[in-house]
């Protein structure tokens, strides 16, 4: 078997609360292995999207070690958190994130543009054609549904071309009919570009898409989980 793309070893997070040290994570040893699609589920406050930080280095390990495409997060500053995501990862929020004074089009266009490319708005555009936003590519945030919001997201994480897509709760912000075409473009462009695919969700019916599902308690990972992280 290849080199995991996303291997955890005993990572914890705990985050300074009003009433003292909060344990978030208490030790979560996991491999991620690549074209993988993995659902990360659990009740409210399991720590499932803390997890997904962890792996797309957005929160900082308070203990272990989390390896990214072979790169040791917990050693890198800032900056170099920032300019490896950027050539490796795409991530998608259940609240959209857009910058609200940029059009879809310079949306997506600027990860493309922070990292130097010289077809920044030619490669967006062709994003969001696949999205099927070729005809709003020229709106403003607010001038959309929260549907086409999340498609300029999903356009803007796809863009770059990562080796990993981290999406957190995608479908949880959309009606029916929204989520159901949100959650077939995400796995349309994981497909597409052959990427890893880590989700949080409370969505069944996208778990049941997913390789592989873990489940969360309490900040650990579920016996079952423990039991297929073992073989």
């Amino acid at each position: 078997m290849t080199d995991p793309v996303l291997a955890l070893s005993d990572a914890r997070l705990t985050l300074a609360g009003n009433a003292g040290p909060v344990e978030i994570l208490k030790g979560i040893t996991l491999s991620i292995h690549r074209g993988e699609t993995v659902g990360l589920v659990g009740p409210s406050g399991s720590g499932k999207s803390s997890l997904l930080m962890l792996m797309g280095g957005l929160e900082r390990a308070t203990g272990g070690k989390v390896l990214a495409l072979g790169q040791d997060l917990t050693a890198m500053d800032e900056d170099a958190l920032a300019r490896f995501r950027r050539g490796n990862m795409g991530v998608v929020f259940q609240s959209f994130h857009l910058i609200p004074t940029m059009t879809a089009l310079e949306n997506v266009a600027l990860p493309l543009e922070l990292a130097g490319a010289p077809d920044a708005f030619e490669r967006a555009e062709a994003e969001l054609a696949t999205v099927g936003l070729g005809k709003r590519m020229h709106h403003y945030p607010s001038q959309m549904s929260g549907g086409e919001q999340q498609r300029v997201a999903l356009a803007r994480a796809a863009v770059p071309r990562p080796a990993v897509l981290l999406a957190d709760e995608p479908t949880g912000n959309l009606d029916g009919v929204n989520g159901q075409a949100i959650m077939d473009l995400l796995f349309g462009l994981r497909d597409r570009h052959g990427a890893t695919l880590v989700l949080v969700t409370h969505a069944p019916e996208l778990a049941a898409r997913c390789d592989r599902v873990i489940r969360l308690a309490d900040g650990l990972l579920a016996p079952e989980a423990l039991a297929k992280a073992a073989e």
